[in-house]
């Protein structure tokens, strides 16, 4: 890894496992709430203007650094709500990618070095109308001409420049809020109270309102068979993932069975062709998020899983409430 991949493990390391030399960072974490609780007030007292694009916006996002399994979420909501009748467009900074000067387009087709990995997976995956652009108001702005009717923002819970009717928030049941201190001594970009204020509060976990399922592996190279992961347990695979949360990636793989050598990268990590090549012939496993970004320089070895965000029957009849509303909203 490189060495700030080393720096961040090592901080994530701390905040979630309690050490004591997070406390040394407390008058940075003060600092830091007080410009957060700012820039929320000046928000709520019109001293900054939230835009609004004319539909309703759902902005699905979290209160902790790094991966809470929202991606999946937002593909599944995104789809959920074209089952619904409606026509919903996603919304997005395109992190990952060279900085996009002015609203975009994504396609499934689209240069991830470009516009960023996620929006390339979710343009995939869910076949509906993708943007990116330095404030996501621009971006929301352009799917609404092209005829969106619901704009759905994967992330951006913080980004209150662009007004949002609801809000749903994410929380990784096994590593949770970690120490419950704000950046830079604990995993917090906002207060726990923020969670107070949004529309539907959902945990991500075996077991919890969201489960993140894997489904068949898929050559990364290009169009070929799925092969269950049943197909590689008993056997040695070396395992790839620079997501917010590598190692969710890698004890998914074991609960199937596998026996894993992991090669965690940062999230969004620019791949090359080193990065995945290895001294052997054994099969290479990654996130479909970095397979968007080696199908270039990848071979017959080289396998991606997906996951697909499965949500609790409690837990999906709270989300179509939600839906309900935005949908009497909207006429």
């Amino acid at each position: 890894m490189s060495r700030r991949a080393d720096w961040r493990e090592a901080f994530t390391r701390g905040w979630y496992r309690g050490a004591a030399w997070t406390a040394f960072l407390l008058p940075l974490a003060w600092l830091y709430g007080g410009v957060v609780r700012l820039r929320r007030l000046a928000y709520r007292r019109g001293w900054l203007r939230a835009a609004r694009v004319g539909v309703p916006v759902l902005v699905i996002g979290n209160i902790t650094v790094g991966g809470t399994g929202k991606t999946p979420l937002a593909a599944a909501v995104t789809l959920r709500l074209r089952e619904r009748g409606l026509r919903p467009g996603l919304a997005m900074r395109g992190y990952g990618g060279r900085r996009v000067r002015r609203p975009r387009r994504v396609e499934a087709g689209s240069d991830p070095r470009e516009f960023g990995d996620e929006p390339v997976l979710l343009a995939r995956r869910t076949g509906c109308p993708v943007a990116v652009a330095p404030r996501r108001a621009e971006a929301a702005a352009l799917l609404v001409a092209a005829g969106a009717d619901v704009i759905v923002c994967d992330d951006g819970l913080q980004h209150y420049a662009l007004a949002r009717d609801a809000e749903i928030a994410v929380v990784d049941a096994a590593r949770g809020y970690g120490n419950g201190r704000l950046l830079p001594a604990g995993p917090l970009r906002e207060p726990l109270s923020r969670l107070l204020d949004v529309d539907l509060s959902l945990r991500q976990g075996a077991g919890e309102d969201v489960a993140l399922q894997p489904e068949p592996a898929r050559p990364v190279a290009g169009p070929g068979e799925a092969r269950p992961l049943a197909a590689f347990a008993g056997r040695r695979v070396h395992a790839v993932a620079g997501i917010g949360d590598p190692g969710r990636f890698f004890a998914t793989l074991q609960a199937a069975g596998l026996t894993v050598t992991p090669h965690p990268f940062p999230d969004h990590h620019a791949f090359r062709p080193g990065d995945i090549r290895f001294a052997d012939d054994r099969p290479v496993l990654m996130t479909e998020k970095d397979a968007v970004k080696c199908g270039a320089f990848a071979d017959a070895r080289h396998w991606y899983v997906p996951v697909t965000a499965h949500l609790r029957t409690e837990a999906r009849a709270r989300l179509d409430a939600l839906l309900d509303r935005l949908l009497e909203e909207r006429s």
